[in-house]
């Protein structure tokens, strides 16, 4: 049996993906935005994929992680930003037009804002017409991936306020924030235990040639002429792939503070392949 590997299309992913063939992976890789790929694991139409942290937290009965690799930031990540028209301290009550792309992001800018900015509820909704149209009418807009890249150098700080999630989380917490996890579906791992272990190996592997040349990396995966290869190499550089202990303690906040806001039901268990009870 194949793997069937989820891929983020975002170019955040690049670093594990660009060389994960040459690395040795063989099996069936099947893009999506992170939503979509949330759905597709739940469903067991993904043996593994890196999916949304709160994707794991809402279901984790049904899943396991693999250690060693996330899509993080210590401080500032570039693709996951709040717009506004106002500074954030006056922007309570007003609507957030949220994208749908991300469960983590959303709860993410939810849990900030009522954890740290004291606000009791936020009014905010997924618009039936692209996020970017608020944008560029003056509406508070949360976007991720390549598009809130692309908005941010295109729209500049002087038509708007410009708040990265990741850096007002380390602000406030002291930790980096977990945006995805290498998640696996229980039952891929009884399955296919052998062929999981052996795409820990070809991840890192993967990572570790991504690392050796951005810049390489950036011309290899550039299809755009909106960002330059410094920028992109800079974005890259900002994330972290890795999952720690420190990594842990920032996801295990996450948890109980949407435990605590009412969006999960229960604080989430942390189990990772290999390990016993999975």
């Amino acid at each position: 049996m194949q793997l069937k590997l989820g891929h983020i299309d975002y170019l955040n992913c690049a670093p594990f993906f660009h060389y994960l063939r040459e690395s040795g992976f063989s099996g069936e890789i099947i893009k999506g935005v992170p939503a979509q790929l949330n759905e597709m694991l739940a469903a067991g139409k993904l043996d593994v994929s890196p999916s949304s942290s709160f994707e794991y937290g809402r279901r984790y009965q049904d899943y396991l992680l693999m250690p060693g690799h996330s899509i993080s930031a210590f401080e500032q990540v570039q693709s996951v930003l709040l717009f506004s028209p106002v500074p954030i301290d006056e922007l309570v009550g007003q609507t957030i037009y949220l994208t749908g792309e991300s469960a983590t992001s959303i709860h993410l800018l939810r849990v900030i804002l009522q954890e740290f900015y004291d606000w009791d509820t936020v009014p905010s909704q997924v618009p039936d017409r692209p996020v970017v149209d608020f944008l560029q009418q003056g509406e508070p807009v949360l976007l991720i991936g390549d598009r809130a890249l692309q908005a941010s150098l295109s729209i500049g700080s002087e038509r708007s306020y410009q708040y990265d999630l990741a850096e007002l989380w380390h602000r406030h917490t002291g930790l980096p924030f977990v945006f995805a996890l290498w998640i696996v579906h229980r039952q891929a791992y009884q399955s296919l235990g052998n062929e999981l272990v052996d795409l820990q190996r070809q991840l890192t592997l993967s990572r570790e040639k991504a690392f050796d040349d951005l810049y390489l990396l950036a011309k290899e995966t550039m299809h755009q002429d909106w960002m330059t290869q410094e920028q992109l190499v800079k974005y890259w550089q900002c994330m972290s792939y890795d999952l720690t202990a420190e990594h842990l303690e920032g996801l295990e906040l996450f948890f109980r503070l949407c435990f605590k806001y009412g969006y999960l039901e229960q604080i989430p268990e942390i189990n990772f392949i290999g390990s016993s009870g999975d």
